[in-house]
Protein backbone atom coordinates (compact mmCIF):
# COMPACT_ATOMS: atom_id res chain seq x y z
CA UNK A 1 0.00 0.00 0.00
CA UNK A 2 1.17 3.41 -0.83
CA UNK A 3 3.48 5.31 1.46
CA UNK A 4 2.31 8.84 2.14
CA UNK A 5 3.99 11.84 0.67
CA UNK A 6 3.20 13.61 3.94
CA UNK A 7 6.21 15.43 5.34
CA UNK A 8 7.89 13.44 8.09
CA UNK A 9 9.06 15.34 11.14
CA UNK A 10 12.78 16.05 11.26
CA UNK A 11 14.61 13.21 12.92
CA UNK A 12 18.15 13.80 11.76
CA UNK A 13 18.97 15.70 14.93
CA UNK A 14 17.44 13.00 17.11
CA UNK A 15 20.42 10.69 17.16
CA UNK A 16 23.89 12.18 17.18
CA UNK A 17 25.40 8.91 18.34
CA UNK A 18 24.25 5.60 19.63
CA UNK A 19 26.91 4.67 22.17
CA UNK A 20 26.60 5.27 25.82
CA UNK A 21 25.73 5.48 29.36
CA UNK A 22 22.50 4.49 31.05
CA UNK A 23 21.39 0.85 31.09
CA UNK A 24 17.79 -0.06 30.43
CA UNK A 25 15.92 0.10 33.69
CA UNK A 26 13.10 -0.92 35.87
CA UNK A 27 11.28 -3.51 37.75
CA UNK A 28 7.72 -4.60 37.12
CA UNK A 29 4.69 -4.60 39.33
CA UNK A 30 1.96 -7.19 39.56
CA UNK A 31 0.15 -5.82 36.50
CA UNK A 32 2.91 -6.70 34.06
CA UNK A 33 4.87 -9.83 33.38
CA UNK A 34 8.12 -9.73 35.40
CA UNK A 35 11.38 -9.15 33.64
CA UNK A 36 13.34 -12.18 32.64
CA UNK A 37 15.99 -13.16 35.18
CA UNK A 38 19.59 -12.25 34.40
CA UNK A 39 18.55 -9.53 31.95
CA UNK A 40 21.24 -9.25 29.28
CA UNK A 41 22.86 -5.82 29.31
CA UNK A 42 22.54 -5.53 25.55
CA UNK A 43 21.35 -1.95 25.44
CA UNK A 44 23.06 1.20 26.63
CA UNK A 45 21.24 4.48 26.39
CA UNK A 46 22.44 7.98 25.64
CA UNK A 47 20.53 11.24 25.83
CA UNK A 48 19.40 12.39 22.39
CA UNK A 49 16.87 15.03 23.35
CA UNK A 50 15.15 17.33 20.88
CA UNK A 51 13.52 20.66 21.76
CA UNK A 52 10.10 19.02 21.47
CA UNK A 53 11.08 15.83 23.30
CA UNK A 54 13.67 16.62 25.97
CA UNK A 55 13.54 13.22 27.67
CA UNK A 56 14.46 11.10 24.66
CA UNK A 57 17.28 8.59 24.97
CA UNK A 58 18.77 6.48 22.18
CA UNK A 59 20.50 3.14 21.83
CA UNK A 60 21.33 0.58 19.18
CA UNK A 61 20.85 -3.16 18.95
CA UNK A 62 22.50 -5.72 16.69
CA UNK A 63 20.25 -8.44 15.25
CA UNK A 64 20.84 -11.15 12.66
CA UNK A 65 20.17 -10.23 9.05
CA UNK A 66 18.76 -13.74 8.74
CA UNK A 67 17.09 -14.82 11.96
CA UNK A 68 17.53 -18.45 10.94
CA UNK A 69 21.30 -17.87 11.08
CA UNK A 70 21.67 -16.18 14.43
CA UNK A 71 25.46 -16.06 14.28
CA UNK A 72 25.63 -14.87 10.69
CA UNK A 73 25.79 -11.30 9.41
CA UNK A 74 24.47 -8.75 11.89
CA UNK A 75 22.62 -5.52 11.18
CA UNK A 76 21.86 -2.65 13.56
CA UNK A 77 18.51 -1.26 14.73
CA UNK A 78 18.27 2.29 16.06
CA UNK A 79 16.09 2.64 19.17
CA UNK A 80 14.71 5.53 21.22
CA UNK A 81 13.10 5.67 24.63
CA UNK A 82 11.14 7.89 26.98
CA UNK A 83 11.46 6.23 30.38
CA UNK A 84 8.63 5.65 32.79
CA UNK A 85 8.40 7.87 35.86
CA UNK A 86 5.60 6.24 37.86
CA UNK A 87 6.09 3.64 40.59
CA UNK A 88 3.62 1.48 38.72
CA UNK A 89 5.56 0.17 35.74
CA UNK A 90 3.71 -1.66 32.98
CA UNK A 91 6.69 -2.53 30.81
CA UNK A 92 7.87 -1.35 27.39
CA UNK A 93 5.40 0.15 24.92
CA UNK A 94 6.82 -0.25 21.42
CA UNK A 95 5.46 2.27 18.91
CA UNK A 96 5.53 2.17 15.13
CA UNK A 97 4.29 4.82 12.64
CA UNK A 98 3.70 2.54 9.66
CA UNK A 99 5.14 2.63 6.18
CA UNK A 100 6.71 0.30 5.58
CA UNK A 101 9.67 2.63 5.70
CA UNK A 102 8.56 5.03 8.43
CA UNK A 103 11.06 6.01 11.11
CA UNK A 104 9.83 5.48 14.65
CA UNK A 105 12.54 7.26 16.63
CA UNK A 106 10.77 10.57 17.21
CA UNK A 107 7.45 8.78 17.65
CA UNK A 108 8.45 7.66 21.13
CA UNK A 109 8.56 11.27 22.24
CA UNK A 110 5.37 12.18 20.40
CA UNK A 111 3.38 9.33 21.92
CA UNK A 112 4.75 9.92 25.42
CA UNK A 113 3.76 13.60 25.14
CA UNK A 114 0.32 12.89 23.68
CA UNK A 115 -0.90 10.19 26.05
CA UNK A 116 -2.36 11.30 29.40
CA UNK A 117 0.57 11.88 31.76
CA UNK A 118 -0.69 9.27 34.19
CA UNK A 119 -0.70 6.63 31.43
CA UNK A 120 2.57 7.57 29.73
CA UNK A 121 4.35 7.61 33.09
CA UNK A 122 3.71 3.86 33.52
CA UNK A 123 5.55 2.80 30.37
CA UNK A 124 8.95 2.94 28.80
CA UNK A 125 7.85 4.23 25.40
CA UNK A 126 10.18 2.65 22.84
CA UNK A 127 10.58 3.89 19.29
CA UNK A 128 12.64 2.10 16.66
CA UNK A 129 13.73 2.34 13.08
CA UNK A 130 12.89 -1.02 11.51
CA UNK A 131 15.56 -2.82 9.52
CA UNK A 132 16.73 -0.77 6.56
CA UNK A 133 15.12 2.45 7.84
CA UNK A 134 16.65 5.77 8.84
CA UNK A 135 19.31 5.39 11.52
CA UNK A 136 19.32 1.61 11.37
CA UNK A 137 22.10 0.11 9.28
CA UNK A 138 22.35 -0.73 6.53
CA UNK A 139 19.87 1.98 5.52
CA UNK A 140 18.52 1.35 2.04
CA UNK A 141 18.93 4.07 -0.56
CA UNK A 142 18.56 2.47 -3.94
CA UNK A 143 18.33 5.32 -6.43
CA UNK A 144 18.70 8.84 -5.04
CA UNK A 145 16.76 11.31 -7.15
CA UNK A 146 14.28 8.68 -8.30
CA UNK A 147 11.33 10.95 -7.45
CA UNK A 148 12.97 14.26 -8.35
CA UNK A 149 10.74 16.63 -10.28
CA UNK A 150 9.55 16.86 -12.94
CA UNK A 151 8.59 13.23 -13.56
CA UNK A 152 6.70 11.96 -16.59
CA UNK A 153 2.92 12.31 -16.45
CA UNK A 154 1.70 9.38 -14.37
CA UNK A 155 -1.29 8.67 -16.64
CA UNK A 156 0.18 6.75 -19.61
CA UNK A 157 -2.05 8.17 -22.33
CA UNK A 158 0.66 7.49 -24.93
CA UNK A 159 3.09 4.62 -25.44
CA UNK A 160 5.92 7.08 -24.85
CA UNK A 161 4.63 8.01 -21.41
CA UNK A 162 4.15 4.38 -20.46
CA UNK A 163 7.65 3.58 -21.65
CA UNK A 164 9.16 6.50 -19.71
CA UNK A 165 7.47 5.44 -16.49
CA UNK A 166 8.40 1.80 -17.00
CA UNK A 167 12.01 2.81 -17.54
CA UNK A 168 12.00 4.67 -14.20
CA UNK A 169 10.62 1.78 -12.16
CA UNK A 170 12.83 -0.80 -13.85
CA UNK A 171 15.87 1.38 -13.16
CA UNK A 172 14.88 1.58 -9.49
CA UNK A 173 14.49 -2.19 -9.19
CA UNK A 174 17.84 -2.74 -10.92
CA UNK A 175 19.58 -0.26 -8.61
CA UNK A 176 18.22 -2.04 -5.54
CA UNK A 177 19.33 -5.39 -6.93
CA UNK A 178 22.82 -4.08 -7.60
CA UNK A 179 23.31 -2.41 -4.21
CA UNK A 180 21.52 -4.78 -1.86
CA UNK A 181 21.32 -8.21 -3.47
CA UNK A 182 22.30 -9.99 -0.23
CA UNK A 183 20.05 -7.82 1.97
CA UNK A 184 16.75 -7.69 0.04
CA UNK A 185 15.68 -11.28 0.83
CA UNK A 186 15.51 -10.25 4.51
CA UNK A 187 13.71 -6.90 4.23
CA UNK A 188 10.20 -8.14 4.95
CA UNK A 189 7.53 -8.03 7.61
CA UNK A 190 8.29 -11.41 9.19
CA UNK A 191 11.95 -10.44 9.66
CA UNK A 192 10.88 -7.10 11.14
CA UNK A 193 8.53 -8.91 13.52
CA UNK A 194 11.41 -11.09 14.68
CA UNK A 195 13.41 -7.91 15.24
CA UNK A 196 10.65 -6.72 17.58
CA UNK A 197 11.13 -9.86 19.62
CA UNK A 198 14.87 -9.22 19.72
CA UNK A 199 14.10 -5.74 21.06
CA UNK A 200 11.82 -7.31 23.67
CA UNK A 201 14.57 -9.65 24.79
CA UNK A 202 17.16 -6.87 24.90
CA UNK A 203 14.80 -4.82 27.07
CA UNK A 204 14.57 -7.76 29.44
CA UNK A 205 10.79 -8.00 29.15
CA UNK A 206 8.85 -11.26 28.99
CA UNK A 207 6.03 -9.49 27.15
CA UNK A 208 5.67 -6.31 25.14
CA UNK A 209 2.99 -3.70 24.74
CA UNK A 210 2.62 -2.45 21.18
CA UNK A 211 0.96 0.62 19.64
CA UNK A 212 1.06 1.20 15.90
CA UNK A 213 -0.59 2.90 12.97
CA UNK A 214 -1.23 1.83 9.37
CA UNK A 215 1.31 -0.73 8.06
CA UNK A 216 2.43 -1.04 11.68
CA UNK A 217 -0.90 -2.75 12.38
CA UNK A 218 0.01 -5.55 10.01
CA UNK A 219 3.50 -5.76 11.49
CA UNK A 220 1.93 -6.07 14.93
CA UNK A 221 -0.51 -8.76 13.80
CA UNK A 222 2.37 -10.74 12.28
CA UNK A 223 4.36 -10.39 15.50
CA UNK A 224 1.35 -11.60 17.47
CA UNK A 225 0.99 -14.60 15.18
CA UNK A 226 4.64 -15.55 15.64
CA UNK A 227 4.84 -14.81 19.37
CA UNK A 228 1.32 -14.80 20.84
CA UNK A 229 2.53 -15.53 24.37
CA UNK A 230 4.74 -12.43 24.33
CA UNK A 231 1.96 -9.89 23.71
CA UNK A 232 0.62 -8.08 26.76
CA UNK A 233 -1.40 -5.25 25.21
CA UNK A 234 -1.70 -4.20 21.57
CA UNK A 235 -3.30 -1.14 19.96
CA UNK A 236 -3.77 -1.09 16.18
CA UNK A 237 -4.93 2.21 14.64
CA UNK A 238 -6.01 2.49 10.98
CA UNK A 239 -5.87 -1.17 10.20
CA UNK A 240 -4.44 -2.95 7.17
CA UNK A 241 -6.61 -5.60 5.54
CA UNK A 242 -4.60 -8.77 6.21
CA UNK A 243 -6.25 -10.57 3.28
CA UNK A 244 -5.20 -7.99 0.67
CA UNK A 245 -1.41 -7.94 1.04
CA UNK A 246 -0.43 -6.08 -1.15
CA UNK A 247 -1.53 -5.85 -4.80
CA UNK A 248 -5.26 -6.01 -4.10
CA UNK A 249 -4.89 -3.53 -1.25
CA UNK A 250 -3.54 -0.90 -3.61
CA UNK A 251 -6.43 -1.33 -6.03
CA UNK A 252 -8.91 -0.88 -3.17
CA UNK A 253 -6.97 2.12 -1.95
CA UNK A 254 -7.35 3.86 -5.33
CA UNK A 255 -11.14 3.90 -5.02
CA UNK A 256 -10.98 5.12 -1.42
CA UNK A 257 -8.58 7.98 -2.21
CA UNK A 258 -10.69 9.10 -5.13
CA UNK A 259 -13.70 9.31 -2.82
CA UNK A 260 -11.68 11.25 -0.27
CA UNK A 261 -10.47 13.65 -2.98
CA UNK A 262 -14.12 14.29 -3.85
CA UNK A 263 -14.79 15.00 -0.17
CA UNK A 264 -12.12 17.70 -0.37
CA UNK A 265 -13.90 19.28 -3.35
CA UNK A 266 -17.18 19.22 -1.44
CA UNK A 267 -15.46 21.01 1.45
CA UNK A 268 -14.05 23.63 -0.93
CA UNK A 269 -17.54 24.15 -2.37
CA UNK A 270 -18.91 24.65 1.12
CA UNK A 271 -16.35 27.41 1.63
CA UNK A 272 -16.81 29.26 -1.65
CA UNK A 273 -16.67 32.55 0.24
CA UNK A 274 -13.07 31.84 1.17
CA UNK A 275 -11.76 30.27 -2.01
CA UNK A 276 -14.01 31.59 -4.82
CA UNK A 277 -13.86 28.27 -6.66
CA UNK A 278 -17.63 27.75 -6.91
CA UNK A 279 -20.37 25.99 -5.00
CA UNK A 280 -20.67 22.88 -7.18
CA UNK A 281 -18.20 20.12 -6.16
CA UNK A 282 -18.31 18.57 -9.64
CA UNK A 283 -17.32 21.85 -11.28
CA UNK A 284 -14.57 22.37 -8.72
CA UNK A 285 -13.27 18.90 -9.50
CA UNK A 286 -13.24 19.83 -13.20
CA UNK A 287 -11.18 22.93 -12.34
CA UNK A 288 -8.67 20.76 -10.47
CA UNK A 289 -8.26 18.45 -13.46
CA UNK A 290 -7.87 21.55 -15.64
CA UNK A 291 -5.08 22.61 -13.29
CA UNK A 292 -3.54 19.18 -13.77
CA UNK A 293 -3.70 19.56 -17.56
CA UNK A 294 -2.10 22.99 -17.31
CA UNK A 295 0.89 21.84 -15.26
CA UNK A 296 1.31 18.91 -17.64
CA UNK A 297 1.98 21.49 -20.37
CA UNK A 298 3.99 23.87 -18.19
CA UNK A 299 5.06 22.68 -14.73
CA UNK A 300 4.45 25.22 -11.97
CA UNK A 301 7.71 26.77 -10.85
CA UNK A 302 9.54 24.13 -12.90
CA UNK A 303 8.80 21.73 -10.06
CA UNK A 304 5.14 20.75 -10.09
CA UNK A 305 4.02 18.68 -13.04
CA UNK A 306 1.00 16.38 -12.98
CA UNK A 307 2.71 13.63 -10.96
CA UNK A 308 3.96 16.15 -8.40
CA UNK A 309 0.50 17.72 -8.24
CA UNK A 310 -0.92 14.32 -7.30
CA UNK A 311 1.83 13.90 -4.70
CA UNK A 312 0.86 17.28 -3.24
CA UNK A 313 -2.87 16.57 -2.95
CA UNK A 314 -2.51 12.96 -1.82
CA UNK A 315 -1.81 13.97 1.83
CA UNK A 316 -5.23 15.60 1.89
CA UNK A 317 -6.61 12.10 1.60
CA UNK A 318 -4.81 11.13 4.80
CA UNK A 319 -5.55 14.18 6.91
CA UNK A 320 -8.14 16.91 6.43
CA UNK A 321 -6.00 19.31 8.44
CA UNK A 322 -4.12 19.92 5.18
CA UNK A 323 -7.26 20.97 3.28
CA UNK A 324 -6.97 24.73 3.95
CA UNK A 325 -3.39 24.83 2.65
CA UNK A 326 -4.32 22.77 -0.40
CA UNK A 327 -7.40 24.86 -1.12
CA UNK A 328 -5.43 28.09 -0.92
CA UNK A 329 -2.84 26.76 -3.39
CA UNK A 330 -5.59 25.55 -5.73
CA UNK A 331 -7.43 28.89 -5.57
CA UNK A 332 -4.27 30.93 -6.13
CA UNK A 333 -3.54 29.04 -9.33
CA UNK A 334 -7.10 28.73 -10.63
CA UNK A 335 -8.19 32.29 -9.83
CA UNK A 336 -5.02 34.34 -10.14
CA UNK A 337 -2.59 32.12 -12.09
CA UNK A 338 -0.14 32.32 -9.18
CA UNK A 339 2.16 29.31 -8.94
CA UNK A 340 4.00 30.20 -5.73
CA UNK A 341 1.48 28.76 -3.24
CA UNK A 342 1.26 25.54 -5.25
CA UNK A 343 5.03 25.13 -5.27
CA UNK A 344 5.16 25.79 -1.52
CA UNK A 345 2.43 23.21 -0.91
CA UNK A 346 4.42 20.69 -2.95
CA UNK A 347 7.58 21.43 -1.00
CA UNK A 348 5.72 21.10 2.29
CA UNK A 349 3.59 18.02 1.59
CA UNK A 350 4.56 16.33 -1.64
CA UNK A 351 8.32 16.36 -1.89
CA UNK A 352 9.27 13.81 0.78
CA UNK A 353 10.25 11.11 -1.69
CA UNK A 354 12.02 13.64 -3.89
CA UNK A 355 14.16 14.76 -0.95
CA UNK A 356 15.48 11.30 -0.13
CA UNK A 357 14.52 7.78 -1.01
CA UNK A 358 15.32 5.74 2.11
CA UNK A 359 11.69 5.44 3.18
CA UNK A 360 10.57 4.62 -0.34
CA UNK A 361 13.36 2.08 -0.80
CA UNK A 362 12.29 0.20 2.32
CA UNK A 363 8.65 0.51 1.33
CA UNK A 364 9.36 -1.17 -2.00
CA UNK A 365 11.65 -3.79 -0.50
CA UNK A 366 9.10 -4.89 2.11
CA UNK A 367 6.04 -4.84 -0.09
CA UNK A 368 7.73 -6.56 -3.01
CA UNK A 369 9.12 -9.29 -0.74
CA UNK A 370 6.09 -9.82 1.50
CA UNK A 371 3.83 -11.22 -1.20
CA UNK A 372 3.77 -12.25 -4.84
CA UNK A 373 3.00 -9.43 -7.28
CA UNK A 374 1.96 -9.89 -10.92
CA UNK A 375 5.02 -10.15 -13.16
CA UNK A 376 2.98 -9.74 -16.33
CA UNK A 377 2.77 -6.03 -17.16
CA UNK A 378 -0.36 -6.62 -19.23
CA UNK A 379 -2.12 -7.59 -15.99
CA UNK A 380 -1.13 -4.31 -14.35
CA UNK A 381 -2.21 -2.32 -17.39
CA UNK A 382 -5.60 -4.00 -17.67
CA UNK A 383 -6.42 -3.86 -13.95
CA UNK A 384 -5.42 -0.25 -13.49
CA UNK A 385 -7.08 1.19 -16.57
CA UNK A 386 -10.27 -0.43 -15.28
CA UNK A 387 -9.80 1.22 -11.88
CA UNK A 388 -8.81 4.55 -13.44
CA UNK A 389 -12.07 4.68 -15.36
CA UNK A 390 -13.91 4.94 -12.02
CA UNK A 391 -11.25 6.46 -9.75
CA UNK A 392 -8.82 8.63 -11.71
CA UNK A 393 -7.26 10.72 -8.94
CA UNK A 394 -4.28 8.60 -7.89
CA UNK A 395 -4.63 5.28 -9.68
CA UNK A 396 -1.70 5.60 -12.08
CA UNK A 397 0.42 7.55 -9.63
CA UNK A 398 -0.03 4.62 -7.27
CA UNK A 399 0.83 2.16 -10.04
CA UNK A 400 4.24 3.69 -10.62
CA UNK A 401 4.87 3.89 -6.88
CA UNK A 402 4.41 0.13 -6.61
CA UNK A 403 5.48 -1.02 -10.07
CA UNK A 404 9.07 -1.91 -9.07
CA UNK A 405 7.45 -5.03 -7.61
CA UNK A 406 6.75 -6.25 -11.15
CA UNK A 407 10.52 -6.34 -11.73
CA UNK A 408 11.83 -6.97 -8.21
CA UNK A 409 14.95 -9.17 -7.92
CA UNK A 410 13.63 -11.29 -5.04
CA UNK A 411 10.57 -13.54 -5.23
CA UNK A 412 7.53 -12.74 -3.13
CA UNK A 413 6.79 -14.72 0.01
CA UNK A 414 3.42 -16.03 1.13
CA UNK A 415 1.59 -13.46 3.30
CA UNK A 416 1.28 -14.40 6.94
CA UNK A 417 -2.02 -15.82 8.12
CA UNK A 418 -2.66 -13.57 11.11
CA UNK A 419 -5.66 -15.47 12.53
CA UNK A 420 -5.19 -15.66 16.26
CA UNK A 421 -7.24 -16.88 19.18
CA UNK A 422 -4.37 -16.97 21.68
CA UNK A 423 -4.05 -13.24 22.39
CA UNK A 424 -5.34 -11.08 25.18
CA UNK A 425 -7.87 -8.49 23.94
CA UNK A 426 -6.37 -6.30 21.20
CA UNK A 427 -7.85 -2.83 20.71
CA UNK A 428 -8.47 -1.64 17.12
CA UNK A 429 -9.32 1.90 15.99
CA UNK A 430 -10.67 2.80 12.56
CA UNK A 431 -12.32 5.72 10.76
CA UNK A 432 -15.16 4.70 8.46
CA UNK A 433 -13.90 6.80 5.52
CA UNK A 434 -10.16 6.23 5.89
CA UNK A 435 -8.69 6.11 2.39
CA UNK A 436 -5.27 4.62 3.11
CA UNK A 437 -6.62 1.61 5.02
CA UNK A 438 -10.29 1.24 4.07
CA UNK A 439 -12.78 0.30 6.76
CA UNK A 440 -13.38 -3.25 5.53
CA UNK A 441 -9.82 -4.18 6.43
CA UNK A 442 -10.35 -3.30 10.08
CA UNK A 443 -13.51 -5.39 10.17
CA UNK A 444 -11.57 -8.34 8.77
CA UNK A 445 -8.72 -7.90 11.24
CA UNK A 446 -11.30 -7.71 14.04
CA UNK A 447 -12.59 -11.13 12.96
CA UNK A 448 -9.10 -12.61 12.61
CA UNK A 449 -7.99 -11.53 16.10
CA UNK A 450 -10.63 -13.41 18.00
CA UNK A 451 -10.74 -11.44 21.26
CA UNK A 452 -10.12 -8.03 19.73
CA UNK A 453 -12.35 -4.99 20.12
CA UNK A 454 -13.05 -2.45 17.36
CA UNK A 455 -13.67 1.24 18.11
CA UNK A 456 -14.94 3.15 15.08
CA UNK A 457 -14.76 6.86 14.37
CA UNK A 458 -18.05 7.21 12.52
CA UNK A 459 -17.87 9.59 9.57
CA UNK A 460 -14.15 10.16 10.04
CA UNK A 461 -11.87 10.23 7.03
CA UNK A 462 -8.44 10.72 8.57
CA UNK A 463 -5.77 8.06 8.74
CA UNK A 464 -4.40 7.66 12.26
CA UNK A 465 -7.22 8.74 14.54
CA UNK A 466 -6.02 8.33 18.11
CA UNK A 467 -4.02 11.07 19.86
CA UNK A 468 -5.31 13.55 17.27
CA UNK A 469 -7.84 15.45 19.33
CA UNK A 470 -10.83 13.10 19.44
CA UNK A 471 -11.45 12.81 23.18
CA UNK A 472 -13.88 9.90 22.79
CA UNK A 473 -11.31 7.74 21.00
CA UNK A 474 -8.56 8.75 23.37
CA UNK A 475 -10.61 7.75 26.42
CA UNK A 476 -10.85 4.19 25.11
CA UNK A 477 -7.11 4.22 24.40
CA UNK A 478 -6.22 5.54 27.85
CA UNK A 479 -8.47 3.08 29.70
CA UNK A 480 -6.92 0.19 27.79
CA UNK A 481 -3.32 1.21 28.37
CA UNK A 482 -3.97 2.16 31.99
CA UNK A 483 -6.17 -0.70 33.20
CA UNK A 484 -6.51 -3.11 30.29
CA UNK A 485 -10.20 -2.18 29.95
CA UNK A 486 -11.90 -2.74 26.59
CA UNK A 487 -15.48 -2.03 25.43
CA UNK A 488 -17.91 -4.92 25.65
CA UNK A 489 -18.02 -7.15 22.60
CA UNK A 490 -20.81 -6.10 20.27
CA UNK A 491 -20.16 -7.98 17.07
CA UNK A 492 -18.71 -6.16 14.09
CA UNK A 493 -18.23 -2.93 16.07
CA UNK A 494 -17.73 -2.65 19.81
CA UNK A 495 -17.85 1.13 20.29
CA UNK A 496 -18.52 4.20 18.16
CA UNK A 497 -17.18 7.74 18.44
CA UNK A 498 -18.36 10.70 16.41
CA UNK A 499 -15.82 12.20 14.02
CA UNK A 500 -14.38 15.62 14.66
CA UNK A 501 -15.65 18.42 12.40
CA UNK A 502 -13.71 19.32 9.27
CA UNK A 503 -11.34 22.29 9.57
CA UNK A 504 -12.29 25.84 8.75
CA UNK A 505 -10.58 27.94 6.06
CA UNK A 506 -7.37 29.75 6.96
CA UNK A 507 -7.31 27.96 10.26
CA UNK A 508 -4.83 29.32 12.75
CA UNK A 509 -1.93 27.09 13.72
CA UNK A 510 -3.40 24.66 16.26
CA UNK A 511 -2.06 24.28 19.76
CA UNK A 512 -2.24 21.70 22.51
CA UNK A 513 -3.70 18.33 21.60
CA UNK A 514 -4.48 19.44 18.06
CA UNK A 515 -0.85 20.38 17.51
CA UNK A 516 0.32 17.02 18.83
CA UNK A 517 -2.20 15.36 16.53
CA UNK A 518 -0.74 17.23 13.58
CA UNK A 519 2.74 16.14 14.70
CA UNK A 520 1.66 12.52 14.82
CA UNK A 521 0.16 12.81 11.36
CA UNK A 522 3.47 14.18 10.19
CA UNK A 523 5.23 11.17 11.70
CA UNK A 524 3.06 8.57 10.03
CA UNK A 525 5.31 7.32 7.28
CA UNK A 526 2.95 5.37 5.15
CA UNK A 527 1.21 4.79 1.97
CA UNK A 528 -0.62 2.08 3.88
Amino acid sequence: MRRSAVSLCGIAALVAGLVAAVPSAAGADSRTAPRTPHTPKTLVWKKCATPDHPRLECASLKVPLDHDRRHGQQITLALSRVRHTAKTYQGPLLVNPGGPGGSGLTMAGAVAASLPKKVAAQYDVIGFDPRGVGRSTPALTCRPGHAAPVRPDSVPTTPALESANLHRVQAFAKACAKKYAHVLPYIDTVSAAKDIDAIRAALGARKVNYFAYSYGTYLGAVYARLFPDRVRRMVLDSVVDPAAVWYEANLAQDFAFDARHKAFFAWVAKHHAAYKLGKDPAKIEAKWYALRAAVAKKPAGRKVGPAELEDTYLPGGYYNGYWPLLAEAFAAYANQHRTGPLVKAYESLGAVDAAGDNGYSVYAAVQCRDAAWPRDWDRWREDNWAVYAKAPFMTWNNVWYNAPCAFWPTAGLRPTDVRNSALPPVLLFQATDDAATPYEGAVRMHRELRRSRLVVEWGGGNHGVTLSGNACLDRYLAKYLDKGEVPSSGGEVDAVCKALPDPKPRRAQPGGKAARGAELHGLLGFRS
